[in-house]
């Protein structure tokens, strides 16, 4: 059986397959198991992504069920679910796996959010700290779970939005996560494209709404 598989949900992502995947041609060569799940692109996503993977599935459009879908096909005991504008260093396949023969059920990683505002810095450093203290990680984090654990909680909810902080509030009662100091690097092109402050207070109205138990259908609409 396959120790590891990462999964990465893609949508007209051509731009960052490249980017994103050869760096994890190393870890293939490890035994990794790398498949990108399309969720309808049309720009040719698909087609780069077989150059570097394993599999690469085709899913109705949207991020749960891309990666419910992409988690269903693979073959490893372990899952990594890393988004498509997001590359992964090198050591946290051991990190990984040195965290799970020590008992973590999940965990995830400190991120680093590349781009030209230098408040990206501070951003990339809260989200950071706010994960730690919560408990709570977000998709950009390269979340991981062991297998038994993501099929007790049932997988990633079926929801539009905030897919991410449910798994990671069904997870927390199982476990504690993982928290590594490792950064992964994520582009910072949502925060660019829309303006960094618009985007923080965006992220954390939308949170607290969801605290609050607003539909995660209507948030999706805000977000978009």
């Amino acid at each position: 059986m396959t120790r590891l598989s990462i999964v990465i949900p893609a949508l007209n992502e051509a731009p960052s397959m490249a980017q994103t995947l050869q760096p994890l041609q190393p870890l293939r060569d490890h035994g990794v198991e790398v498949i990108v799940v399309d969720g309808g692109s049309t720009d040719g996503t698909p087609g780069l992504a077989a150059l570097w993977a394993n599999q690469v599935l085709h899913s109705p459009r949207g991020r749960a069920r891309q990666l419910n879908a992409g988690a269903q096909a693979a073959g490893g005991a372990i899952l990594l679910f890393l988004h498509a504008d997001t590359q992964l260093p090198a050591q946290a396949l051991q990190q990984i796996l040195d965290a799970v023969d020590r008992g973590a059920v999940w965990g995830r990683f400190d991120v680093k959010i590349v781009g030209k505002p230098w408040m990206l810095k501070v951003v990339g450093a809260l989200i950071n700290v706010r994960s730690r203290l919560s408990g709570i990680a977000t998709g950009d984090q390269a979340i991981y779970v062991q297998r038994r654990a993501f099929e007790a909680v049932g997988g990633f909810p079926d929801q539009p939005l905030m897919e991410d902080v449910e798994i990671s509030r069904r997870l927390k009662r199982l476990a504690p996560p993982h928290c590594h100091r490792l950064k992964v690097f994520t582009s910072g092109r949502r925060w660019e494209q829309r303006g960094v402050w618009r985007t923080i207070v965006l992220m954390w109205w939308l949170r607290w709404r969801y605290w609050r138990g607003a539909d995660p259908s209507v948030l999706a609409r805000a977000y978009r």
